[in-house]
């Protein structure tokens, strides 16, 4: 099935509903998006003459035009390689090459970073949504369906971040599309046409996912005239517009909950709060939920099976009575509907409740595999499981707990340090505002502990009040060896921090 169908069913059953949304201006309704979606399609296919499978990518900032370009890319029947906003021109040019695109969409804003790439053997168009040449796809005669797709055609190229050598493009399939909005249904939330999505987050990533929901349900798809995250400007969008969902990284949400929190804003206007893509400190959500209330839901999940390992509700996340409600709440919760997970060994072998391991989980939403690279796909998927090198343990209720990336644990002196462990304990610090900890190489240890620290005040904090706090919570050898007080953490455009960045700063002193 072909994804584009979703738009094209509800532009048939709810034709008028508002569809797309800048700021607080109507756009479009949904007959209105359908009608762009399949008028961009025809361009693409006929006037440019691309078949079905080859690919097309969005290097843009969240614009009212993403949507459609999506859309009608699947009308084509073409594979969508959306490209994260914050990558340099040369990484953008691996991925043209890599992808062997054959159109590439570029925002305004970012036109000036541009290179010339007329130089690539596949490319036939680059395009600029807002401007007259862009306009030249209205006038295209639209086309009177989407074009078949098999389920295990390839819908969504995502490259990944490449923090440890080249950038991977993850096949994810119309069916593995399918099934993780079947498991937003089951496990996350409930759309009807009175709700929003509102795009703060890029929509190359998880935020413009939740497209897919909310096409379904008829919502409203609101893009913010800043194009990205502004707390003032999201509190009053969503007292304009009432009834919203948001994607937020959890640096996202701390930002937020901060914004309310001063300013006394009302977040009523949000429905729900989706958040993921790091992990989320139990102080952060004991506070967000005092501050902005029971509208906080979690997922879990990676580009190799987007948005689809486990899920924390809201009902789990308000469940302050339960005996175990802080140890939930440091959860990302449990296996959503669609799919297995389970804790393995290094041989994929199971491990009991309470032990640690990596994560592995197999399902409907697992990719395809990774573009044009076999024995990197060989290596994540075994069995028809796929390795996520999250590392993590269950506890008897089936709430899955993350200690770490598998890169990210610290051996020192043959044990095993997680710095979210670490990290949780020195949040507790009035005086903290963020923290990452990671591993720096030792003679004697292999490595050792330094937390890279940044102040509420920007003022450092004397070592021996953090070893205290360490001690009374962690086992001494857990403690940071190291304390370096820094304005602001290294982070992506999606809000997570770039420990390999930190990691440099260590190699380089």
């Amino acid at each position: 099935m072909n994804l584009a169908r979703l738009l094209v069913r509800t532009a048939a059953t709810f034709p008028e509903r508002p569809a797309l949304i800048h700021g607080q201006e109507l756009l479009c309704d949904y007959r209105g998006l359908a009608l762009r979606a399949a008028r961009v399609g025809s361009f693409l296919r006929h006037d440019l003459s691309l078949a079905a499978g080859e690919r097309i990518c969005l290097w843009m900032s969240n614009t009212p035009e993403y949507l459609e370009i999506l859309y009608g890319a699947w009308f084509a029947g073409l594979v969508v390689v959306p490209i994260n906003l914050k990558l340099h021109p040369r990484e953008v040019e691996y991925i043209l090459q890599d992808s062997g695109a054959a159109a590439l969409f570029v925002s305004a804003d970012l036109v000036g970073q541009s290179k010339n790439w007329a130089g690539q053997p596949r490319l036939r168009g680059v395009f600029v949504p807002g401007t007259l040449d862009y306009a030249r796809l209205y006038r295209a005669e639209p086309m009177a369906e989407p074009l078949f797709r098999a389920q295990d055609d390839i819908a969504w190229l995502f490259y990944t971040s490449g923090t440890t050598g080249r950038p991977k493009g993850v096949m994810q399939t119309h069916a593995n599309l399918l099934t993780m909005i079947s498991c937003y249904f089951m496990d996350l939330d409930t759309v009807s046409p009175d709700d929003g999505t509102v795009y703060a987050a890029p929509m190359s990533h998880a935020a413009g996912m939740l497209n897919f929901p909310h096409i379904i349900g008829a919502a409203r798809h609101i893009i913010p005239r800043s194009g990205g995250f502004d707390p003032q400007e999201l509190l009053e969008l969503a007292e304009y517009h009432g009834r919203l969902t948001l994607f937020a990284a959890p640096t996202m949400v701390k930002r937020l909950v901060d914004y309310v929190e001063a300013t006394g804003a009302d977040p009523s206007g949000f429905r729900t709060i989706v958040y993921g893509g790091g992990p989320m400190y139990v102080e952060d959500m004991r506070r967000a939920l005092r501050v902005m209330g029971e509208r906080f839901v979690q997922i879990y999940g990676q580009g190799e099976t987007p948005m689809t390992i486990t899920a924390l509700s809201r009902h789990h996340l308000g469940d302050s009575e339960h005996p175990r409600y802080l140890e939930r709440i440091a959860s990302v919760g449990v296996s959503q509907t669609l799919v297995e997970v389970r804790v393995a060994d290094a041989q994929g072998c199971a491990l009991l409740q309470g032990e640690t391991g990596e994560v592995v989980v197999r399902g409907p939403s697992v990719m395809k595999g990774y573009w044009n690279n076999p024995e990197a796909t060989a290596q994540a998927i075994r069995d028809g499981w796929l390795f996520t090198g999250d590392v993590g343990s269950f506890d008897e209720d089936g709430f899955l707990t993350l200690k770490d990336r598998s890169k990210d644990v610290i051996i020192s002196g043959g044990s095993n340090i997680y710095p979210r462990e670490v990290e949780e304990v020195l949040l507790q610090h009035p005086q903290v505002e963020e923290v990452s900890v990671v591993g720096q190489r030792h003679d004697e240890w292999g490595e050792e502990v330094v937390a890279f620290v940044v102040t509420k005040d920007g003022r450092p904090i004397d070592a021996g009040e953090l070893d205290d706090l360490c001690l009374q919570t962690i086992a001494r050898f857990k403690r940071p060896k190291q304390y370096r007080f820094v304005p602001a953490l290294p982070k992506s455009s999606y809000g997570k921090v770039l420990k390999t960045a930190l990691r440099e700063q260590l190699a380089a002193g």
